[in-house]
């Protein structure tokens, strides 16, 4: 039972003090990809912990469950963890409550899929509608890019099956040259990194645990750091200038650029990153920081196989 203990703290004290050390510093908005990883990690870390908790303190309150986890262990290990015979009083209660998250987060991971894809369908049909098949044309696979007409300039991208990249006849009249390149670079990036995967995840932990702040910043972060991803894929291949023009072309007229709520906000950020870079991180401290948060998921695996592996040797 102490192992478990020792996994909730770790996890708990990671789940309130991340926010707070990666929020720290303009290093994320150098490296939004790294800082992608470093969340994803961190994250990861937090709910291994739930895992791994939840299966010594269930192995500790019941001995069916104990056979299955520790079955190919021989008796030593079992005896290093100093499981009870009769079980910890609290064990059960805390396996019942973990497992009762876990079920509560696949859940809402579940229902936020599902209302992804029933959203897709719709604007998937509102396509069709606005966009219908000549007679005797078929759609094809292929064919990502779809054309609407619509007064305001707009583009996005439509995840499933095939993705499709979505631009108003609007954004073709007001974006000049390489712009409408950049828009459409920016929204492939979105697509070929799989960022609604993201955006599902982090938006399942938070409305399943929103008091938890690593869960609720790691929503926030997402939404951000995702186009800060995706405005360095355009600014890559067609300019930052260009990419910076492209994203005032397409929102100049619609407030963001006054008194507006944070989340619009990250417009004239993102404008402002664009029009001044600073410097990306030296690539020994990105290889350094990548292996670091690699190994942070590991460390409750460290934790709970510690007596095992004490046991072992």
């Amino acid at each position: 039972m102490m192992v478990a203990l020792a996994l909730l703290f770790l996890g708990g004290l990671t789940a309130a003090l991340a926010p707070r050390v990666l929020n720290r510093g303009a290093w994320t908005d150098r490296e939004p990809v790294l800082a992608l990883w470093v969340w994803q990690c961190v994250v990861a870390a937090v709910l291994l912990c739930c895992v791994l908790a939840m299966a010594l303190s269930a192995a500790e309150a019941w001995q069916a469950v104990r056979g299955h986890v520790f079955a190919p262990a021989p008796p030593s290990v079992i005896e290093a963890y100093a499981l009870s015979a009769d079980g910890h009083p609290w064990a059960g209660v805390v396996a019942v409550l973990l497992f009762g998250g876990g079920a509560w987060s696949a859940a809402m991971l579940t229902r936020e899929i599902v209302s992804a894809r029933r959203r897709r369908r719709r604007r998937r049909a509102e396509l069709r509608h606005r966009a219908p098949l000549l007679p005797g044309e078929e759609e094809r696979s292929h064919d990502r890019l779809i054309v609407l007409e619509g007064e305001r300039p707009d583009a996005w991208w439509l995840a499933g099956s095939p993705p499709r990249l979505v631009v108003t006849s609007g954004a073709l009249g007001r974006l000049r040259g390489r712009q409408l390149d950049a828009v459409l670079a920016h929204e492939e990036g979105h697509v070929r990194a799989r960022h609604d995967w993201l955006l599902h995840c982090s938006s399942a932990l938070a409305a399943a645990f929103p008091q938890v702040p690593v869960f609720r910043a790691f929503r926030q972060q997402m939404h951000r750091l995702v186009e800060l991803a995706a405005d360095d894929v355009a600014s890559r291949q067609h300019g930052r200038l260009t990419t910076a023009l492209a994203l005032v072309g397409l929102n100049e007229d619609r407030g963001v650029f006054g008194p507006c709520g944070p989340h619009v906000a990250q417009l004239p950020q993102r404008v402002d990153r664009l029009l001044g870079p600073a410097d990306r991180l030296p690539l020994g401290h990105r290889v350094r920081m990548t292996a670091l948060a690699s190994l942070v998921p590991v460390v409750p695996l460290v934790v709970a196989f510690v007596p095992g592996l004490n046991a072992l040797a």
